[in-house]
């Protein structure tokens, strides 16, 4: 006999309640508590059925159905791993307004000038306006096929009609399931739809591209299960007041997940930039005081980042600490290590401190550079503008080691670099630079002075 049993789950995080309530007491969030009907005691035994495949030695299944193809946008290739995999369900999210949209129209427009034919579903415009855009940013092809639809089995029907190598859907918020209750973009919509895609691109070997919405967090919007649903996440950011334009790995299943591509939006469209680190260096006809640059790397590509900090007198009981690009948690605590360990005041100063070309570090590498920074600006005396500093500083005033410091420094000699300030044993380094290892806040400022 049935035991009546849990009756509410999570939409979120799957947790069980035996009667509704507002707010998940796992995760915290409103109105996700869906009803589920009465749980049913587990069948015992299942029959067995006719399996759809026969099972085969795993070095005999077929490689070629499962090879990426190119988009025709390297930068976008770069994340992906090599390209769209037939049958990859892709969501890119972003904050309104990023490039989204122009970003994909581009991958529409190149895959119909170099693959085959594309469809790209809009269900935020009408086609009217992204035909304006297309031609605005040379993006019009007769292999590439426009429709504003909000309804997934119209959805279905346009790719039953085109047949596309590729199909673009923008954005999942907007779509509605016939076959589910809610508005378009409730939780349950929201997981119906991408559930129908997710399916239709298996069945037929079809990549599909998700736009989806983000959260004031910056997190992906909808429930937790769309991300666990696709086979690729990519983080689209990016400043407003900026052109420079950030495609981050989130989750890749054929594919580095922490790879970034670089893009410039312009008037006329968007444009990738393979040699990125120009833009996060501010060149200055002479040295300034307040001013360290240091090497991040974001997958497995070495960036050029100049950080600057200004120490200045404090008017207020409470001086000010102001950081852009960094994490403001490790700020405080590299200006407590600096303090202590290499002697600075700054009890009575405002600081503040910020990357260049609204870059975001969070890696722990560009601790040293940081201090070197603040150091510069309280003494009011300049480094050599020749000079990279890599190191992550603990709360001893250590210096730390960090990953890859060879190819870091190969990257800083391409771009003329002379001198380093490294963490002791960095291992092999490349010819062209002179390296200056510091084990400690101490050495580190010590040997900026002289480099």
């Amino acid at each position: 006999m049935a035991k009546k049993g849990i009756n509410y789950r999570c939409a979120e995080c799957g947790y069980e309640a035996a009667k509704w309530v507002g707010r998940c007491p796992e995760c915290q969030a409103w109105g996700t508590l869906e009803e589920r009907g009465d749980a049913r005691p587990m069948i015992a035994r299942v029959a067995a059925g006719a399996p759809s495949a026969p099972a085969r030695p795993i070095a005999q299944v077929d490689l070629e159905a499962a090879k990426a193809r190119r988009t025709g946008v390297g930068e976008l290739d770069r994340v992906l791993g090599g390209g769209l995999v037939p049958g990859a369900v892709v969501l890119l999210a972003g904050e309104p307004g990023v490039g989204k949209s122009t970003l994909l129209l581009e991958v529409a427009y190149q895959w119909a000038a170099t693959s085959g034919t594309s469809l790209y579903i809009t269900g935020e415009e009408s086609a009217g306006q992204v035909r304006l855009r297309a031609e605005r940013t040379g993006n019009l092809h007769e292999r590439m096929f426009l429709a504003a639809e909000s309804d997934l089995s119209a959805i279905l029907g346009h790719v039953d009609a085109v047949e596309p190598g590729v199909l673009i859907v923008d954005s999942v918020q907007t779509m509605a399931s016939p076959q589910a209750e809610g508005a378009p973009g409730g939780v349950t919509q929201v997981r119906a739809v991408t559930a129908g895609l997710v399916a239709l691109a298996k069945e037929r070997g079809l990549p599909v591209v998700l736009v989806g919405h983000v959260t004031k967090e910056g997190s992906v919007a909808g429930p937790r299960v769309l991300e666990h649903l696709v086979d690729v996440v990519l983080q689209f950011e990016g400043d407003r007041q900026s052109t420079l334009r950030l495609v981050r790995g989130v989750k890749n299943r054929f594919g580095p997940a922490d790879e970034i591509g670089c893009f410039e939006l312009r008037d006329d469209g968007i444009i990738g930039v393979p040699d990125p680190s120009g833009l996060f260096l501010n060149r200055h006809a002479e040295a300034v005081a307040g001013t360290a640059i240091t090497v991040t790397v974001e997958g497995k590509r070495p960036l050029l980042c100049e950080v600057q900090a200004l120490v200045a007198e404090s008017s207020l009981a409470q001086p000010r600490r102001a950081v852009s690009g960094l994490d403001s948690a490790r700020m405080s605590m590299v200006l407590a290590v600096l303090e202590k360990r290499g002697g600075a005041v700054l009890g009575k100063h405002d600081v503040f401190i910020a990357t260049v070309g609204g870059m975001k570090v969070t890696e722990p590498a560009v601790d040293l550079a940081v201090i070197l920074a603040i150091a510069s600006s309280v003494s009011d005396t300049a480094l050599s503008p020749r000079l990279v500093a890599l190191g992550e500083v603990g709360l001893a005033g250590e210096v730390r080691r960090v990953t890859g410091v060879g190819r870091r420094l190969a990257e800083a000699v391409r771009l003329g670099f002379t001198h380093a300030i490294v963490p002791p044993d960095p291992g092999k380094l490349p010819d062209g630079i002179r390296v200056l290892e510091v084990a400690n806040v101490a050495e580190a400022l010590n040997a900026a002075q002289h480099a």
